[in-house]
């Protein structure tokens, strides 16, 4: 669960007025790690909002999996997972998740 940004503030501002990290953690009840944290995030963005997650596709890229199925339109799953270097699956969760359907007659 993220803290709100506002609580985020007066940490930091507790902080500010000369108090010890621990003793913020002891009024604020908020882990000292993560007040730590909140400070480096400050000082690398200059501003105390979340991070957005950047996700990156672990096994198969979404867009070289289309244009490949683009080129070999008949192509197998398992054909797919030796062109891709994965498993069977990984070419299944890609199609799922990227919503391609296709039957073989």
């Amino acid at each position: 669960m993220a803290y709100d940004v506002k609580l985020r503030e007066k940490v930091l501002n507790y902080l500010g007025k000369g108090h010890t990290i621990k003793e913020a953690h002891e009024v604020f009840e908020v882990g000292t790690t993560t007040i730590k944290e909140w400070k480096r995030l400050e000082k690398e963005t200059g501003s105390l909002d979340k991070r957005p997650l950047i996700r990156e596709h672990k096994k198969i890229d979404p867009i070289k999996l289309v244009a490949y199925l683009k080129e070999h339109p008949d192509s197998f799953q398992r054909e797919l997972a030796e062109v891709f270097c994965c498993t069977q699956q990984a070419v299944y969760v890609a199609f799922k998740r990227l919503k391609i359907t296709r039957k073989k007659n």
